[in-house]
């Protein structure tokens, strides 16, 4: 399986939270982030995100095929984003449009086996698979990109 989080770009500052709209910057970071995923992307990749306004913002500049997913709001935790995409066990690959520091815990437990807080920068994308050597399951980064090398 491909697990890809990828954490909504830069959004304005404000109120309600759930209605903050990407900033001119965070257009251009998820435009250019959209465009790396285009080149590079997985095959069969189901893509979910956030019901925030900047999470969908950030997701529709890739695809506008995208399923929104409660449990990946602002307040969401590892365990919802497990469920949410089925890692380890599930087949193809699954895009995560999210938030802090939810995605960052998770690649936390992903790399290292405790939840920790991490960052992952607006408008970065942490690309990890799994795979099985020697019959142990192994959890491999295939990629840490922030916006701005995108």
């Amino acid at each position: 399986m491909d697990l890809l989080l990828w954490r909504h770009a830069e959004a304005a500052e404000g109120s309600p939270d759930f209605a903050r709209e990407l900033t001119e910057r965070g257009q251009k970071q998820a435009l250019a982030m959209a465009r790396w995923l285009e080149e590079h992307r997985p095959k069969r990749l189901k893509v979910l995100c956030s019901p925030t306004v900047r999470t969908r913002q950030t997701a529709a500049a890739f695809s506008d095929d995208f399923e929104i997913v409660s449990a990946l709001g602002p307040d969401g935790n590892v365990a919802g984003l497990l469920a949410a995409t089925g890692w380890p066990d599930s087949s193809g690959a699954v895009l995560v449009v999210g938030h802090q520091p939810a995605l960052g815990r998770m690649a936390a437990l992903l790399l290292s086996g405790t939840e920790a807080d991490w960052t992952i920068k607006k408008g970065a994308l942490w690309w990890f698979t799994n795979r099985v050597r020697d019959g142990e399951t192994q959890t491999v980064l295939r990629t840490a990109l922030p916006a701005d090398f995108a």
